[in-house]
């Protein structure tokens, strides 16, 4: 008997109860994106894996994704901005190819370490913001550290200027918002394309050792072609989008993560275990983004008793693949920092893996430690029930976390 696709839950309450239920459907089941719009979502690690780096799996909806191909898919559809963007997270084959050569001189691993010193000044300042709080009165951790790190560390890297920080970062948190009405994520989405033509202005007249200026200024070695206007501002939304709110949620579910679980706190302040093994447990055990849109079957592909057919839209659920009990045994859904096995797909595979993984692992290895450090005695200041997720099934962390810092 056929399945009705399981319809996720935009407001992404539950995204681990549910990745249960649709893993119980099998490695590759269906479910219903926004507007009832069906997608195939792989919990199986070493299926999603192998999709991941298989040449008949696409990112580009133009030229592979039948629905948007006839049309189905509308202005009005919510997700639009995930899928229609002109940069590198949608584009497939050599044009792929093309635009990650352009902008990964900005990720080398040269230029990431060269930010530690302005990561540790930024975590420092942040935490002595923090001391400040008055004893008894509980401080949103989300909002006034998970979320400060990473975003001036790559507006300060996009060489977004101070006029126009507060309203991206506004439009930033928009565009993961899967909760937003169409004409709600469709005007986000419109701002924040305006504010980034406006950083592109803005570098233009005023160029400098940030990545957009950068960008402006590069020009393809094969063939000497710039990115096109289109190109060059889909590309930095990429960038400004990927490299916050995905760090945001690591520091927030790590935080959150030894709050909740004592032993593993020790181990890691008596130094007993490493923090980048936390940084590592913590994306598998709770992957930043739960489920990311999307990918098209180039050609009918076969698992098993499964067929994608061509044409069909594919949901990489990195949620669910980190707790894949083919993969990770019966612990699976358990943290545990001493598990020999840590590998995860969470910031991807193959030729899409995340160009900034390795900046967000500095950050976080910087940004937890020096907190832990600083207030020893810091504690949740609620049940741990009572936190509430953001309102995403994309964007996988809490809207506020509350701690008490002296413990008291």
């Amino acid at each position: 008997m056929e399945h009705e696709p399981i319809v996720l839950d935009l407001t992404g309450v539950d995204i681990q109860g549910e990745n249960e239920r649709i893993r119980e459907r099998g490695p590759v089941a269906l479910v219903a994106l926004p507007g009832g719009v069906p997608a195939w979502s792989v919990t199986d690690a070493a299926v999603l894996k192998s999709l991941l780096a298989d040449p008949r799996v696409s990112k580009d909806p133009r030229q592979h994704w039948s629905s948007f191909i006839n049309g189905e898919i509308t202005e009005e559809w919510p997700l639009l901005p995930w899928i229609s963007a002109g940069n590198m997270f949608t584009a497939y084959g050599t044009n792929h190819r093309r635009l990650r050569r352009l902008v990964s001189p900005a990720f080398t691993h040269r230029r990431t370490m060269a930010l530690r010193p302005r990561i540790e000044a930024i975590t420092e300042r942040l935490l002595d913001k923090l001391a400040a709080t008055p004893k008894g009165e509980a401080a949103d951790l989300r909002e006034g550290y998970a979320y400060p790190v990473p975003i001036e560390i790559i507006t300060e890297m996009m060489g977004v200027p101070e006029h126009l920080g507060p309203a991206l970062r506004k439009h930033v948190d928009g565009f993961f918002d899967t909760s937003f009405g169409p004409e709600e994520a469709q005007a986000n989405y419109l701002e924040m394309y305006r504010l980034v033509s406006e950083l592109v202005a803005y570098r233009r007249e005023t160029p400098g050792d940030d990545v957009t200026s950068v960008l402006i200024a590069t020009r393809d070695e094969d063939d000497g072609s710039r990115l096109s206007e289109k190109e060059l501002v889909d590309t930095l939304m990429l960038v400004i989008n990927a490299g916050h709110e995905t760090t945001v949620n690591l520091l927030d579910q790590a935080i959150f993560i030894l709050l909740t679980h004592p032993e593993e706190r020790a181990d890691l302040v008596e130094g007993r275990v490493p923090w980048s093994d936390l940084v590592e447990e913590t994306l598998r055990y709770e992957a930043p983004v739960a489920h990311l849109p999307l990918r098209y079957a180039v050609d009918d592909i076969e698992l098993g008793e499964i067929r994608i057919p061509k044409g069909e839209a594919i949901l990489a659920s990195y949620a669910a693949a980190g707790r894949d009990p083919n993969l990770y045994g019966a612990t699976a859904a358990t943290f545990d920092l001493h598990r020999v096995n840590k590998e995860h797909l969470s910031f991807g595979h193959g030729a899409h893996h995340c160009i900034g993984a390795s900046l967000a692992r500095l950050e976080a290895t910087i940004a937890l430690p020096a907190i832990f450090e600083r207030f020893p005695n810091m504690r949740l200041a609620v049940d741990p029930a009572e936190l509430a997720s953001v309102g995403s099934f994309i964007s996988n962390g809490h809207r506020t976390l509350p701690v008490l810092l002296d413990g008291e």
